[in-house]
Parts: structure tokens; C-alpha cells; sequence
């Protein structure tokens, strides 16, 4: 009796332990599927940063996506768009996350539905670089732009991010740009100034040798390191002024 209730509990057991080997295999499986062919990261943060969320309905009108959803933005985006992670493009997305939080609040912004002006022209110090990755997310563009659908040019993004050269920003600051919500009119400034952010005094030292590709594995590493931690403290804990975020009243 005691021999048939061991052996059964045994045989149980076995099942339970082969059922969790097989489900962990599949699981495992499935991760390796879904990760093939995906762009692998250095640093892990890319992905962790908060995302940006935005309708667009040419894409709903389109096909792309149905009513109701949106499109998901990660600092990997701007990432895979640029081909490199600085502090541009670091500041581009965070400037643009911020500023449409201030401009739709708790709403989901809405891409075709954004304007953008630079101050400065698209030459002035990093706005160009900046400025597509603005684009990439809002979807607002220069003339180069989508013209839109039927003659009324529905949906149109071109001339929606101007460059005003009778405009500058701060000079310590690395960019001013002017969101404007097309519908309501509401605009917000951000000010974008990469100064308060701390630099290790290691990446001057090691940039010379980095450039002239003279620095050893060690250094190219450590260089690389420091480089993306000063990213980092831009995209989650920036320092007092680094954003400076305000309405504009007219």
C-alpha cells in the first residue's frame, strides 16, 4: 500500500518536473524567435527609457493601425534613426516627450497635428540632427515633407518645422524649439542646455586617442562607457535647467 502511494507520488512528480522542463524550453524558444533578427544594444537603458505615445491618423486611414492605437517611441528609435546615442539626440527626445506632455496633458498627442519652429537655422549649432529626430516622432518636417492625401493635401506634414534665423536661443543653450498644437494653437517652449550635465573629466582625455584611434580596447570601452552615462542622466535624472519648459503666450 505504502510502496503504491510512494511510487504514485513519484510518478506525479516526474510529470510536474518534465511539464515545467518542456513549458521553460518553449518560453526559451519563443524568446530566441522573437529576438532573432532584432538590433542588439549595448546598453539597456535604451529601451528602459519612458516611451513616447502618438496617434497618427494617417496611419489609422491607411492601414497601418487600427482606430484607437498608437505608436510606440523609444529612445531605441531615435537611437536606430540617428545611428549613434549623445547628448543631441538624447535632449531631441526628451525636449519632445516633455514638450508634449505639456501640450496634450493627459490626451494622446496627435502626429500631423504638431508644429515645430527652431530658433536659430537648421545650421545653428546641433539643430539639424535634432530636428529629425523631433521629426521622427512628431512626424512635423520642412518642405522635404509628406504633401498629404487628394488635392486638399489631407494629412500633410511638410512646412510643418520651420528654422526662424531672426530668432536665437540662449547662447549656453544647445537648442530653443517652439511645439504648437494645429488645432487648439497652444504652444510650448523648450530649451534644451547640455551644460549642467556633469562630464568626466576622463572623456576629454581619452577622446584625442579614441579619434586618432590610438586608445587601447580598455580605453575605447571606458571611453564609450562614460559617453553613454552622461546620456543617461539626461533621458532619467537631468539635472535643475538642463529642460527649461514653458508656455507660450501671445
Amino acid at each position: 500500500m505504502k510502496n503504491g502511494l510512494y511510487n504514485n507520488c513519484l510518478l506525479k512528480w516526474l510529470f510536474f518536473c518534465t511539464f515545467g522542463i518542456v513549458a521553460a524550453a518553449c518560453v526559451t524558444g519563443q524568446r530566441n524567435v522573437s529576438a532573432e533578427g532584432q538590433t542588439k544594444y549595448s546598453k539597456d537603458f535604451f529601451d528602459s527609457a519612458e516611451p513616447i505615445k502618438i496617434k497618427d491618423p494617417l496611419a489609422v486611414v491607411l492601414g497601418a493601425m487600427d482606430k484607437g492605437d498608437v505608436f510606440t517611441f523609444t529612445y531605441a528609435d531615435a537611437v536606430k534613426f540617428a545611428g549613434h546615442s549623445c547628448p543631441a539626440v538624447a535632449g531631441a527626445y526628451k525636449s519632445t516627450q516633455l514638450a508634449l506632455k505639456a501640450l496634450y496633458g493627459d490626451e494622446a498627442p496627435v502626429r500631423g497635428n504638431i508644429k515645430v519652429m527652431f530658433k536659430g537655422g537648421v545650421e545653428y549649432k546641433v539643430n539639424g540632427p535634432i530636428s529629425q529626430v523631433v521629426t521622427l516622432i512628431t512626424g512635423a518636417s520642412a518642405e522635404s515633407g509628406f504633401k498629404g492625401l487628394g488635392p486638399a493635401g489631407k494629412y500633410g506634414r511638410y512646412n510643418l518645422m520651420t528654422f526662424n534665423k531672426e530668432l536665437s536661443p540662449d547662447p549656453k543653450a544647445i537648442c530653443a524649439m517652439i511645439f504648437q498644437r494645429a488645432d487648439s494653437g497652444k504652444k510650448i517652449e523648450v530649451t534644451y542646455s547640455v551644460e549642467p550635465v556633469p562630464v568626466n573629466e576622463r572623456i576629454d582625455k581619452l577622446m584625442p586617442l579614441v579619434l586618432s584611434g590610438k586608445a587601447s580596447e580598455d580605453e575605447s570601452k571606458e571611453f564609450g562607457n562614460l559617453w553613454q552615462e552622461r546620456v543617461k542622466t539626461i533621458l532619467f535624472s537631468p539635472p535643475e535647467s538642463t529642460f527649461i519648459v514653458k508656455e507660450v503666450k501671445e
